[in-house]
C-alpha cells in the first residue's frame, strides 16, 4: 500500500468514527428527550415518613415502649389515591386500634376522618395498609363553605373498655366505626406547631 492509499484510508477510518460518534450522541440525546420526562413522571413526589407519640402522658407511662411510624407514598397524580402504611409496637396485645386523619393532634382534635383499623399481635406490634386520599386530605363543610385541611393523624383504642389499664374510668369517646371508643392512644402531636402531612 502506498503512502497516499494509506492516508486516504486513515481519513476514512477517522470519518467513519466521528460520524459513529456523531450518530450514537443523536440516538443518546433522543433517547434522554423521550424516557426522562417518563420517568420523572412515574416516580412522582418522593414518599415521606414520620413518627407518632404516646397521646397524653397516661399512656406514655402506661406503654412506654410505644412507638409507631407512619411512611406515606404520595401517587394521587398517578394512581388516584396515596398510600399509607401506619406500623406501630410497645402496645397492649391483641388489641384494635382505630386511624383516623385529623385537623388537630390533641384535643378537641377538630375535623376528622376515620381510615382504618389494626389490631396488634401478641407481641403488641401492628399495622395498617391505606390507599386514600392522604397528602391532599381536607373535610369540607358545605353550609358554612370552610375547607379544613387534615395533616394529622391519631389512632385510639377501638374498644372503650381496653384502654382501662392505662386511663382508669375514662369516658367513652366516638373514633371507633360502632361509634364508641377508648382513649387517643398515639399522635402526631410531636408535630406541632407544624404538621406532618403537607
Amino acid at each position: 500500500m502506498t503512502t497516499l492509499q494509506l492516508r486516504k484510508s486513515i481519513g476514512r477510518s477517522h470519518l467513519r468514527r466521528g460520524l459513529l460518534l456523531v450518530s450514537l450522541a443523536i440516538v443518546t440525546f433522543g433517547l434522554t428527550l423521550i424516557f426522562n420526562p417518563v420517568a420523572a413522571h412515574a416516580q412522582g413526589p418522593v414518599p415521606f415518613s414520620f413518627h407518632l407519640v404516646p397521646a397524653s402522658a397516661a399512656i406514655a407511662t402506661c406503654l412506654p415502649h410505644a412507638a409507631a411510624t407512619v411512611t406515606v407514598f404520595p401517587k394521587e397524580e398517578t394512581r388516584g389515591v396515596d398510600t399509607l402504611i401506619l406500623r406501630a409496637q410497645g402496645l397492649r396485645p391483641n388489641t384494635t386500634f382505630a386511624v383516623f386523619l385529623t385537623q388537630m393532634p390533641v384535643p378537641p382534635f377538630g375535623a376528622v376522618e376515620y381510615i382504618g383499623d389494626f389490631t396488634t399481635n401478641a407481641a403488641g406490634r401492628g399495622s395498617v395498609h391505606v390507599d386514600a386520599i392522604i397528602d391532599e386530605a381536607f373535610a369540607f363543610n358545605n353550609i358554612t363553605g370552610i375547607r379544613t385541611d387534615l395533616n394529622h393523624i391519631v389512632f385510639w383504642f377501638a374498644d372503650p373498655a381496653a384502654d382501662e389499664d392505662c386511663v382508669p374510668g375514662s369516658a367513652p369517646t366516638h373514633f371507633d366505626g360502632d361509634g364508641e371508643a377508648g382513649v387517643a392512644a398515639m399522635s402526631s402531636q410531636n408535630s406541632l406547631p407544624g404538621a406532618p402531612l403537607p
